[in-house]
């Protein structure tokens, strides 16, 4: 999704006759093709940092928490474009190492959808739950892989564009490896994303990053969608983030992009950040 999937789209439709969303269109089909992504803009957007989610990037890892330790997150994501400011504010994410190698994963949101000449909606948003699994560890010659699975549960209302109405399942793979102070990790899956005007459709995403000291690790990524929604073209973005140690198992979290290929869609991430455990 998506960079390009997340919220609502620009397209180059000539302008003839009006929506109800206040947007001419060339013909109905435009329209229904609107009304399928702004119905689901908040849901794809969580999804987005969650499907391809190591935060702030969109991309994930497979390293999953360390066993018997917490991860907890509050923060905010919003995409805005020329037709739709979206996301959450906030949203929570909790996850949990439950053995070694493994770890479980909810999210829960509320969101808020602010199309181009239409009222502000805010609720909640739908919920997601997954569960990483790391099955090759890294070695000095080896990089560690694993699968990071997750399911949308459709707890948002979707009447008002606060979520998709749907289940949507992502299957992904992920690598990473470690050198210095340097770290790369990437890969991608294949979404199953049902609902009318959907289609199926695959994500691929790659983040460089490099410890600057104790306390900053700076990062970049570029990531890649094909289709999620019939009339959409393949996407690319590009996004750039910072985390900052505030210690104590702390830390700030932000990042920003855009597109680079598609609709000219900008994003931002900021969040907190705090990891516990049992001690040694």
């Amino acid at each position: 999704m998506l960079l390009t999937s997340i919220g609502s789209r620009e397209y180059s439709f000539h302008m003839r006759g009006e929506t109800d969303c206040g947007f001419k269109m060339v013909k109905p089909a435009a329209t229904r093709l609107w009304r399928a992504i702004s119905k689901s803009a908040v849901s794809l957007f969580i999804f987005v940092f969650s499907v391809a989610g190591g935060p702030p990037f969109f991309t994930d890892d497979p390293d999953p928490v360390k066993f018997r330790h917490w991860e907890f997150y509050v923060a905010s994501a919003q995409t805005r474009n020329s037709l739709d400011y979206s996301g959450t504010a906030p949203h929570f994410e909790i996850n949990y190492g439950f053995a070694p190698n493994a770890m479980l994963h909810v999210i829960a949101a509320a969101g808020f959808d602010l199309p181009k000449n239409r009222t502000l909606r805010y609720g909640l948003g739908d919920t997601e739950i997954g569960l990483k699994y790391r099955f090759v560890e890294e070695t000095d010659g080896r990089p560690q892989i694993g699968t990071f699975p997750h399911l949308e549960v459709p707890t948002g209302a979707s009447s008002r564009g606060l979520g998709s109405g749907n289940y949507r399942l992502f299957l992904p793979i992920w690598i990473q490896k470690s050198w210095g102070d340097w770290t790369s990790y990437g890969g991608g899956g294949y979404c199953i994303n049902p609902g009318p005007e959907n289609k199926n459709y695959w994500w691929f995403g790659w983040e460089v990053q490099r410890d600057i000291s104790k306390a900053v690790t700076l990062g970049a990524e570029i990531f890649a969608s094909t289709p999620s929604v019939k009339g959409e073209l393949t996407t690319v973005g590009l996004n750039l983030g910072a985390i900052l140690s505030i210690g104590g198992g702390a830390a700030a979290l932000v990042s920003v992009g855009r597109d680079i290929r598609g609709p000219n869609t900008f994003f931002m991430y900021v969040g907190y950040y705090l990891t516990f455990g049992p001690r040694k």
